[in-house]
Protein backbone atom coordinates (compact mmCIF):
# COMPACT_ATOMS: atom_id res chain seq x y z
CA UNK A 1 0.00 0.00 0.00
CA UNK A 2 1.46 3.38 -1.16
CA UNK A 3 2.20 5.94 1.98
CA UNK A 4 -0.47 8.30 0.86
CA UNK A 5 -3.08 5.65 0.86
CA UNK A 6 -1.87 4.13 4.20
CA UNK A 7 -1.96 7.50 6.04
CA UNK A 8 -5.59 8.83 4.70
CA UNK A 9 -6.92 5.02 5.74
CA UNK A 10 -5.29 5.67 8.56
CA UNK A 11 -6.86 9.01 9.52
CA UNK A 12 -10.30 7.56 8.70
CA UNK A 13 -10.05 5.07 11.13
CA UNK A 14 -8.92 7.89 13.59
CA UNK A 15 -11.79 10.34 12.99
CA UNK A 16 -14.46 7.16 12.91
CA UNK A 17 -13.06 6.56 17.31
CA UNK A 18 -14.33 10.38 17.96
CA UNK A 19 -10.81 12.47 16.94
CA UNK A 20 -11.39 15.74 15.68
CA UNK A 21 -9.27 16.78 12.63
CA UNK A 22 -7.16 20.49 13.20
CA UNK A 23 -5.36 22.33 11.00
CA UNK A 24 -1.96 23.44 12.74
CA UNK A 25 0.18 26.54 11.63
CA UNK A 26 3.10 26.05 9.99
CA UNK A 27 5.48 28.86 11.49
CA UNK A 28 5.80 29.23 15.21
CA UNK A 29 8.10 30.43 17.88
CA UNK A 30 11.40 29.56 17.87
CA UNK A 31 11.50 30.38 21.63
CA UNK A 32 8.93 27.41 22.38
CA UNK A 33 11.68 25.00 20.78
CA UNK A 34 14.89 26.15 22.25
CA UNK A 35 13.22 26.52 25.77
CA UNK A 36 12.57 22.81 25.74
CA UNK A 37 15.67 21.34 23.96
CA UNK A 38 18.29 23.66 24.94
CA UNK A 39 20.52 26.44 22.57
CA UNK A 40 22.07 23.67 20.26
CA UNK A 41 18.64 22.39 19.07
CA UNK A 42 18.95 25.56 17.26
CA UNK A 43 20.91 24.51 14.47
CA UNK A 44 18.32 21.79 13.64
CA UNK A 45 15.31 24.33 13.12
CA UNK A 46 14.60 26.90 10.18
CA UNK A 47 14.54 30.33 11.96
CA UNK A 48 13.75 33.82 11.06
CA UNK A 49 12.99 37.12 12.51
CA UNK A 50 9.69 38.73 11.36
CA UNK A 51 9.16 42.60 10.74
CA UNK A 52 8.77 43.12 14.68
CA UNK A 53 11.84 41.38 15.46
CA UNK A 54 10.86 38.33 16.74
CA UNK A 55 12.41 35.26 16.05
CA UNK A 56 10.36 32.58 14.26
CA UNK A 57 10.63 29.00 13.06
CA UNK A 58 8.67 26.58 10.79
CA UNK A 59 7.01 24.01 13.00
CA UNK A 60 10.15 20.98 13.26
CA UNK A 61 6.97 18.73 15.03
CA UNK A 62 3.74 18.71 14.92
CA UNK A 63 3.03 17.54 18.15
CA UNK A 64 4.29 20.56 19.49
CA UNK A 65 2.65 22.49 17.33
CA UNK A 66 -0.65 20.72 18.25
CA UNK A 67 0.11 21.45 22.16
CA UNK A 68 1.02 25.50 21.67
CA UNK A 69 -2.25 25.50 20.18
CA UNK A 70 -4.27 23.88 23.28
CA UNK A 71 -2.23 26.28 25.69
CA UNK A 72 -2.18 29.77 22.96
CA UNK A 73 -6.06 29.69 22.67
CA UNK A 74 -6.57 28.54 26.47
CA UNK A 75 -8.62 25.46 25.72
CA UNK A 76 -10.17 24.07 29.01
CA UNK A 77 -11.28 20.55 29.50
CA UNK A 78 -10.35 17.40 27.73
CA UNK A 79 -9.75 17.83 23.69
CA UNK A 80 -9.52 14.59 21.28
CA UNK A 81 -7.50 15.87 17.87
CA UNK A 82 -5.75 14.24 15.37
CA UNK A 83 -3.33 15.76 12.45
CA UNK A 84 -1.69 15.88 9.12
CA UNK A 85 1.33 17.30 7.95
CA UNK A 86 4.53 18.19 7.04
CA UNK A 87 7.53 19.07 9.46
CA UNK A 88 10.68 20.86 9.12
CA UNK A 89 14.20 19.88 10.33
CA UNK A 90 17.03 19.57 9.55
CA UNK A 91 19.57 16.14 10.31
CA UNK A 92 23.14 15.92 11.05
CA UNK A 93 22.82 13.55 8.16
CA UNK A 94 23.04 15.25 4.86
CA UNK A 95 21.47 12.53 3.07
CA UNK A 96 17.94 12.59 5.56
CA UNK A 97 15.07 14.62 4.21
CA UNK A 98 14.63 17.75 6.04
CA UNK A 99 10.89 17.77 5.04
CA UNK A 100 9.40 15.06 6.94
CA UNK A 101 5.92 13.60 6.68
CA UNK A 102 4.13 13.18 9.74
CA UNK A 103 0.62 12.22 11.44
CA UNK A 104 -0.49 11.45 14.84
CA UNK A 105 -3.35 11.59 17.57
CA UNK A 106 -3.51 13.32 20.83
CA UNK A 107 -5.92 13.54 23.68
CA UNK A 108 -5.21 16.74 25.28
CA UNK A 109 -6.21 17.95 28.77
CA UNK A 110 -6.83 14.56 29.91
CA UNK A 111 -8.45 14.18 33.94
CA UNK A 112 -8.51 10.63 33.59
CA UNK A 113 -5.00 9.43 31.89
CA UNK A 114 -5.30 6.04 32.51
CA UNK A 115 -8.51 5.15 30.34
CA UNK A 116 -6.80 8.13 27.91
CA UNK A 117 -3.93 5.84 27.81
CA UNK A 118 -5.71 2.62 26.72
CA UNK A 119 -8.40 4.60 23.94
CA UNK A 120 -5.22 5.86 22.74
CA UNK A 121 -3.51 2.07 22.41
CA UNK A 122 -6.91 0.64 21.39
CA UNK A 123 -7.13 2.76 18.77
CA UNK A 124 -3.76 2.56 17.68
CA UNK A 125 -4.77 -1.25 17.36
CA UNK A 126 -8.16 -0.48 15.34
CA UNK A 127 -6.40 1.24 13.02
CA UNK A 128 -3.42 -0.97 12.03
CA UNK A 129 -6.08 -3.61 12.06
CA UNK A 130 -8.49 -1.90 9.32
CA UNK A 131 -5.84 -1.74 7.10
CA UNK A 132 -4.90 -5.24 7.34
CA UNK A 133 -1.32 -4.33 8.89
CA UNK A 134 0.25 -7.93 9.23
CA UNK A 135 3.21 -7.30 9.91
CA UNK A 136 5.53 -4.66 12.52
CA UNK A 137 5.52 -3.53 15.67
CA UNK A 138 3.16 -1.12 18.10
CA UNK A 139 5.81 0.06 20.66
CA UNK A 140 4.07 1.27 23.75
CA UNK A 141 6.46 4.10 26.12
CA UNK A 142 5.70 5.62 29.60
CA UNK A 143 7.90 7.96 30.55
CA UNK A 144 6.61 7.44 34.33
CA UNK A 145 9.00 4.23 34.70
CA UNK A 146 12.00 6.29 33.69
CA UNK A 147 11.27 9.37 36.42
CA UNK A 148 10.24 6.40 38.92
CA UNK A 149 13.83 5.03 38.26
CA UNK A 150 15.20 8.81 38.11
CA UNK A 151 14.14 9.16 41.57
CA UNK A 152 15.43 6.25 43.33
CA UNK A 153 19.24 7.39 41.86
CA UNK A 154 21.30 8.94 44.75
CA UNK A 155 22.58 11.83 42.50
CA UNK A 156 21.66 15.55 42.65
CA UNK A 157 18.12 16.82 41.91
CA UNK A 158 19.32 19.11 39.07
CA UNK A 159 20.74 16.31 37.31
CA UNK A 160 17.18 14.33 37.66
CA UNK A 161 15.76 16.79 36.41
CA UNK A 162 18.32 17.10 33.29
CA UNK A 163 18.31 13.67 32.72
CA UNK A 164 14.37 13.53 32.47
CA UNK A 165 14.18 16.53 30.17
CA UNK A 166 16.74 14.98 27.74
CA UNK A 167 15.24 11.27 27.79
CA UNK A 168 13.67 11.39 24.28
CA UNK A 169 16.93 12.81 22.96
CA UNK A 170 18.95 9.10 22.51
CA UNK A 171 22.82 11.25 21.62
CA UNK A 172 22.45 13.86 24.49
CA UNK A 173 20.86 11.66 26.80
CA UNK A 174 23.93 9.42 26.34
CA UNK A 175 26.09 12.16 26.62
CA UNK A 176 24.71 13.15 30.14
CA UNK A 177 25.08 9.53 31.31
CA UNK A 178 28.79 9.66 30.45
CA UNK A 179 29.11 13.26 32.08
CA UNK A 180 27.07 12.44 35.42
CA UNK A 181 29.71 9.13 35.28
CA UNK A 182 32.49 12.13 35.68
CA UNK A 183 30.56 14.37 37.96
CA UNK A 184 31.10 17.05 35.43
CA UNK A 185 29.38 19.37 33.08
CA UNK A 186 32.80 20.15 31.90
CA UNK A 187 36.06 18.42 30.13
CA UNK A 188 38.11 16.32 31.82
CA UNK A 189 41.00 18.04 32.75
CA UNK A 190 38.23 20.48 34.57
CA UNK A 191 37.35 17.14 36.19
CA UNK A 192 41.32 16.21 37.16
CA UNK A 193 42.02 20.19 38.69
CA UNK A 194 38.50 20.07 40.84
CA UNK A 195 39.76 16.82 42.34
CA UNK A 196 42.92 17.93 43.34
CA UNK A 197 40.99 21.16 44.63
CA UNK A 198 38.77 18.74 46.37
CA UNK A 199 41.39 17.00 48.18
CA UNK A 200 43.07 20.51 49.53
CA UNK A 201 40.02 21.78 50.77
CA UNK A 202 39.30 18.30 52.92
CA UNK A 203 42.40 19.57 54.67
CA UNK A 204 41.30 22.87 55.46
CA UNK A 205 39.08 24.37 57.74
CA UNK A 206 36.16 25.26 55.43
CA UNK A 207 33.80 26.80 58.33
CA UNK A 208 35.64 30.20 57.58
CA UNK A 209 36.30 30.17 53.92
CA UNK A 210 33.96 31.67 50.93
CA UNK A 211 35.14 31.29 47.63
CA UNK A 212 38.99 30.03 47.89
CA UNK A 213 39.30 33.39 50.60
CA UNK A 214 39.16 33.64 54.58
CA UNK A 215 36.31 36.10 55.88
CA UNK A 216 39.16 37.74 57.68
CA UNK A 217 40.57 38.14 54.21
CA UNK A 218 36.97 39.30 52.94
CA UNK A 219 36.50 41.92 56.13
CA UNK A 220 39.64 43.62 55.52
CA UNK A 221 39.01 44.43 51.70
CA UNK A 222 36.20 46.24 53.40
CA UNK A 223 38.55 48.35 55.03
CA UNK A 224 40.55 49.13 51.95
CA UNK A 225 37.06 49.51 49.52
CA UNK A 226 35.50 51.37 52.75
CA UNK A 227 31.75 50.67 53.49
CA UNK A 228 30.15 48.30 51.24
CA UNK A 229 25.92 48.13 51.23
CA UNK A 230 25.63 44.87 50.04
CA UNK A 231 26.95 41.26 48.97
CA UNK A 232 25.71 40.37 45.45
CA UNK A 233 25.70 36.84 44.17
CA UNK A 234 24.74 36.56 40.76
CA UNK A 235 24.10 32.65 40.71
CA UNK A 236 25.54 29.08 41.06
CA UNK A 237 25.35 29.14 45.17
CA UNK A 238 24.71 25.26 45.27
CA UNK A 239 26.36 22.66 42.87
CA UNK A 240 23.40 20.02 44.02
CA UNK A 241 20.71 22.43 44.88
CA UNK A 242 20.45 20.96 48.24
CA UNK A 243 19.41 22.88 51.07
CA UNK A 244 22.24 21.93 53.25
CA UNK A 245 24.52 23.96 51.01
CA UNK A 246 22.82 26.74 51.05
CA UNK A 247 22.60 27.51 55.00
CA UNK A 248 26.13 26.51 54.80
CA UNK A 249 26.86 29.48 52.19
CA UNK A 250 24.33 31.65 53.96
CA UNK A 251 26.12 31.07 57.10
CA UNK A 252 29.34 32.45 55.91
CA UNK A 253 27.83 34.99 54.03
CA UNK A 254 26.03 36.58 56.99
CA UNK A 255 29.24 37.02 58.56
CA UNK A 256 30.14 39.59 56.11
CA UNK A 257 27.00 41.73 57.96
CA UNK A 258 25.82 43.22 54.88
CA UNK A 259 22.81 42.68 52.88
CA UNK A 260 23.10 39.47 50.54
CA UNK A 261 21.59 39.66 46.87
CA UNK A 262 21.46 36.78 45.12
CA UNK A 263 19.82 35.25 42.14
CA UNK A 264 20.24 31.56 41.34
CA UNK A 265 22.59 30.43 38.32
CA UNK A 266 21.76 26.92 36.13
CA UNK A 267 23.81 24.88 39.33
CA UNK A 268 20.96 26.28 41.79
CA UNK A 269 17.93 24.94 42.32
CA UNK A 270 15.19 27.95 43.33
CA UNK A 271 13.15 26.72 46.01
CA UNK A 272 15.83 25.48 48.39
CA UNK A 273 17.63 28.87 47.54
CA UNK A 274 14.14 31.00 48.16
CA UNK A 275 13.64 29.76 51.72
CA UNK A 276 17.47 30.88 52.58
CA UNK A 277 18.03 33.55 50.84
CA UNK A 278 14.45 35.57 51.01
CA UNK A 279 15.86 38.35 53.68
CA UNK A 280 16.45 41.55 52.49
CA UNK A 281 14.98 41.29 49.19
CA UNK A 282 11.19 41.68 48.08
CA UNK A 283 10.21 39.21 45.70
CA UNK A 284 7.62 39.66 43.08
CA UNK A 285 3.93 39.12 44.49
CA UNK A 286 2.34 35.85 42.70
CA UNK A 287 5.02 34.70 41.20
CA UNK A 288 7.19 31.19 41.98
CA UNK A 289 10.06 32.98 40.05
CA UNK A 290 12.99 34.62 41.92
CA UNK A 291 12.53 37.87 41.18
CA UNK A 292 12.60 40.81 43.68
CA UNK A 293 13.65 44.15 44.38
CA UNK A 294 15.70 45.72 46.17
CA UNK A 295 16.15 49.53 47.25
CA UNK A 296 19.51 51.12 48.00
CA UNK A 297 19.04 54.76 48.88
CA UNK A 298 18.95 56.38 44.93
CA UNK A 299 19.99 53.12 43.62
CA UNK A 300 16.81 50.20 42.67
CA UNK A 301 18.71 46.87 42.14
CA UNK A 302 16.55 44.37 40.52
CA UNK A 303 16.86 40.55 40.28
CA UNK A 304 15.48 38.09 37.46
CA UNK A 305 15.78 34.55 37.61
CA UNK A 306 16.86 33.24 34.37
CA UNK A 307 16.73 29.61 35.67
CA UNK A 308 15.53 26.55 33.81
CA UNK A 309 16.15 23.74 36.48
CA UNK A 310 18.31 20.93 34.94
CA UNK A 311 19.93 22.57 32.23
CA UNK A 312 22.54 25.00 31.80
CA UNK A 313 20.89 27.33 29.31
CA UNK A 314 18.83 30.48 30.55
CA UNK A 315 15.62 31.92 29.62
CA UNK A 316 13.33 34.76 31.28
CA UNK A 317 9.56 33.89 31.39
CA UNK A 318 6.98 36.22 30.80
CA UNK A 319 6.21 37.00 34.55
CA UNK A 320 9.76 38.10 34.78
CA UNK A 321 10.37 40.27 32.39
CA UNK A 322 6.34 42.02 33.14
CA UNK A 323 8.27 41.95 36.51
CA UNK A 324 11.47 43.86 35.11
CA UNK A 325 8.88 45.94 32.89
CA UNK A 326 6.48 47.26 36.08
CA UNK A 327 9.77 47.87 37.99
CA UNK A 328 11.16 49.76 35.20
CA UNK A 329 8.32 52.14 34.98
CA UNK A 330 7.84 52.74 38.88
CA UNK A 331 11.04 53.66 39.51
CA UNK A 332 11.52 57.23 38.07
CA UNK A 333 14.89 59.07 39.38
CA UNK A 334 16.87 56.13 40.08
CA UNK A 335 19.70 54.57 39.45
CA UNK A 336 18.91 50.91 38.02
CA UNK A 337 20.96 47.95 38.61
CA UNK A 338 19.77 44.82 37.11
CA UNK A 339 21.08 41.03 38.12
CA UNK A 340 20.96 38.08 36.05
CA UNK A 341 22.72 35.00 35.88
CA UNK A 342 23.27 34.54 31.75
CA UNK A 343 24.03 37.22 30.04
CA UNK A 344 22.24 38.70 27.05
CA UNK A 345 25.28 39.26 24.96
CA UNK A 346 27.76 36.59 23.03
CA UNK A 347 30.86 36.80 25.25
CA UNK A 348 33.34 35.34 22.76
CA UNK A 349 33.52 32.54 24.73
CA UNK A 350 32.17 29.64 22.83
CA UNK A 351 31.13 26.85 24.79
CA UNK A 352 29.64 29.59 26.87
CA UNK A 353 27.60 31.14 24.58
CA UNK A 354 26.19 27.92 23.64
CA UNK A 355 24.43 27.82 27.23
CA UNK A 356 23.58 31.54 27.61
CA UNK A 357 20.28 33.60 27.59
CA UNK A 358 17.77 31.95 24.67
CA UNK A 359 15.51 34.80 24.54
CA UNK A 360 17.70 37.64 24.78
CA UNK A 361 16.02 39.71 22.62
CA UNK A 362 12.92 40.23 24.89
CA UNK A 363 14.84 41.39 27.52
CA UNK A 364 16.12 44.05 24.57
CA UNK A 365 12.58 44.68 23.97
CA UNK A 366 12.13 45.80 28.08
CA UNK A 367 14.91 47.85 28.14
CA UNK A 368 14.18 49.94 24.65
CA UNK A 369 11.71 50.73 26.97
CA UNK A 370 12.97 52.56 29.31
CA UNK A 371 15.46 56.37 28.61
CA UNK A 372 17.66 55.53 31.47
CA UNK A 373 20.97 53.48 31.67
CA UNK A 374 20.81 50.26 33.22
CA UNK A 375 23.82 48.53 34.30
CA UNK A 376 23.40 44.44 34.05
CA UNK A 377 25.63 42.78 36.13
CA UNK A 378 25.61 38.86 35.30
CA UNK A 379 27.14 35.61 36.18
CA UNK A 380 27.71 32.60 34.57
CA UNK A 381 30.65 33.01 32.49
CA UNK A 382 33.65 32.07 35.39
CA UNK A 383 35.83 35.28 33.84
CA UNK A 384 35.50 39.03 33.26
CA UNK A 385 33.58 40.44 30.03
CA UNK A 386 32.45 43.83 29.28
CA UNK A 387 29.79 44.78 26.98
CA UNK A 388 27.37 47.90 26.12
CA UNK A 389 24.16 46.63 25.24
CA UNK A 390 21.64 48.93 23.53
CA UNK A 391 23.91 51.89 24.28
CA UNK A 392 23.63 50.22 28.24
CA UNK A 393 26.57 49.35 29.90
CA UNK A 394 26.86 45.45 30.81
CA UNK A 395 29.27 43.35 32.57
CA UNK A 396 29.42 39.84 33.23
Amino acid sequence: MKSKNLSENILRSVKSKGFKYIDLPSVIEANHIVQRSGENFRKFIFSFTDQNGSELCLRPDLTIASCLRYLENNLKGKEKIFYSGQAYRKSQNKKDSIIRNQIGFEILGSKDEKNDDKEIINTSLKSLQNIKYSSGTLTIGNVEIFNLLISKLDIPKRWKLRLARHFWREEYFNDLLKRLETNSDVDPTIVEIDKKRYVKMLKEDLSNIVAGRTINEILNKKDYFGHIDGLVVTGDISDDGSMESYLSAYEKLSKLNVPILAIPGNHDLRDPMRKVFHEHVQFSKNSSQFDWVFKLEETIIIGLDTLVEGENFGFLEEKSLDFLSNQLSNQNGSDLVLLIHHPPIKTGIYFMDQIGLTNSSDLSECLKATNRPVKILCGHVHGAVSYTHLTLPTKA
